[in-house]
């Protein structure tokens, strides 16, 4: 049975596991990776403070440190989220016939 994402961002599938948070499909040449640095409270609730954000390459041939395109520390999530849709955009293969 394939695995269903429950939430999706701006079309991504997005998957949490404790402070590690995946943005994007394995199917796909990249992926963010973020990592909840520090967490806050606000209205009795923790939320994401500092996020550690990283354009990580799906191709598991390459070695770990070679599968790291960027990298960058965002304050709160939406932020990360941006960041990490915008790198991924740019990551896309330029369709045929086109100039990039």
């Amino acid at each position: 049975m394939a695995f269903t994402p429950k939430l999706m961002y701006k079309g991504r599938p997005l998957v949490r596991c404790k402070r590690d948070i995946y943005y994007g499909s394995q199917g796909d040449p990249f992926v963010i990776y973020m990592r909840v640095l520090t967490t806050k409270e606000e209205a009795g609730v923790q939320v994401a403070d500092r996020i550690q954000i990283t354009l990580l390459s799906t191709d598991t041939s390459k070695s770990p440190t070679e599968r790291i395109q960027q990298q960058s520390v965002k304050n709160g999530l939406w932020s990360a989220l941006e960041i990490g849709t915008i790198w991924l955009e740019r990551s896309k293969p330029a369709p045929k016939g086109s100039r990039r």
